[in-house]
């Protein structure tokens, strides 16, 4: 396979609600998305940075950048491409990990429409459905809280994830849980908590929580394990693991017991399989988490979810929980599932106009 062209877009799409976590509010979905056009097919990629780096030290703007001016040539230069020789390829350049994923997983989606071969059968899916969360930002107040909670377990969805941070964490969760009685709940705090947090957040093992998700700081795996140690909540993982040698790492340590799996996170989808291995491997269950992703990122993000060690309901939402249109024929939730595509590569493309009509910025690259 040879590459012929690379075209970067970036598109705004209105979320339906703002979006509150520790990092701060999102309104709008900004995401660059990658087409990679070979001489066989083109497939697509949706990068996972945010318009600012305050999730990671990625954002959409850069991203585009060092595509353009670094990853895409890099890769074009390798002869009898396949997305196998994406990483090592670019293992010079540092970091950029979400960057690289978009790239790769285009140049994997191209590959596998021009076989004929879906995403969830080159992962090693075995079902055809996964299970899904939501993911429940921060509201003004508990009552605002209670409503939008029992609103997605109307719609059905069978994990409730509540975003906290200090001043933003007991009360929600001891008002959700006396509300709903024995629904699957969680926590994630991205990385709002320190060391000294520890005998505050103890408090929220009263609550029979399935996990409390990142607490501290990324690169705070020894406070991690402490913090396991003194808590009855299992530790979950997201923006510590970030490949899978950082995952054998903190199961070692003992700083978690549930990793959170985001393929844009650790580098892209062949990454995400690899870490996937390694927690089996170890006993440790997974899910997939969620970037706010278009139908694009969504796809791929369902046909990960479906492999074996996806033991817990991920972030996987039904496309109306973002978006009142989708870049894709939208995912819709039914009994609390949604069904993994089953055609070539991701199985959905962009609709046209609607790409079109959100396209702020678009480059095209050629090559050959």
């Amino acid at each position: 396979m040879k590459l012929t062209g690379v075209e970067t877009r970036t598109v705004e799409v209105p979320l339906v609600a703002p979006f509150r976590t520790s990092f701060g509010t999102e309104t709008v979905r900004r995401a660059l998305l990658v087409r990679a056009v070979t001489d066989d097919a083109e497939g697509w990629g949706e990068c996972g940075a945010g318009t600012g780096p305050f999730y990671s030290s990625e954002y959409t703007e850069g991203a585009a950048d060092v595509l353009e001016r670094f990853l895409v040539p890099m890769v074009a230069a390798v002869d009898d491409l396949d997305a196998h020789r994406v990483a090592p390829a670019l293992e010079s350049v540092r970091g950029h990990r979400m960057a690289k994923a978009a790239l790769e997983t285009a140049v994997l989606d191209a590959d596998l429409r021009a076989r004929g071969v879906s995403f969830a059968h080159a992962l090693g899916a075995v079902r055809s459905a996964v299970p899904c969360g939501v993911s429940v930002g921060i509201t003004d107040s508990i009552p605002a809280l209670l409503d939008v909670v029992e609103g997605y377990l109307a719609e059905g969805y069978l994990r409730i994830k509540l975003k906290i941070e200090p001043g933003w964490d007991v009360a929600p969760v001891r008002a959700v849980r006396e509300r709903f009685g024995d629904i699957l709940l969680q926590v994630d705090a991205n990385t709002a908590y320190r060391r000294g947090d520890a005998r505050h957040l103890a408090q929220l093992d009263a609550f029979d929580l399935l996990l409390l998700e990142q607490p501290l700081p990324e690169d705070d795996l020894l406070g991690h394990a402490a913090l396991a140690r003194q808590l009855a909540t299992p530790l979950c993982l997201d923006e510590s693991i970030v490949s899978a040698r950082a995952a054998a790492d903190a199961i070692a340590l003992g700083a978690c017991a549930i990793v959170n799996i985001k393929p844009g996170r650790v580098g892209g989808y062949l990454e995400a399989r690899r870490i996937h291995d390694v927690c089996a491997a170890h006993g440790v269950p997974v899910w997939c988490g969620g970037m706010l992703e278009t139908g694009l990122g969504r796809a791929a993000n369902l046909a990960l979810a479906a492999l074996p060690g996806f033991t817990l309901p991920g972030d996987t939402s039904a496309s109306e929980r973002y978006y009142r249109t989708d870049l894709t024929a939208p995912f819709v939730l039914d009994e609390g599932h949604l069904a993994v595509p089953t055609g070539p590569g991701l199985g959905v493309s962009p609709l046209p106009d609607v790409l079109d009509e959100v396209t702020i910025a678009r480059s095209w690259l050629p090559l050959g």
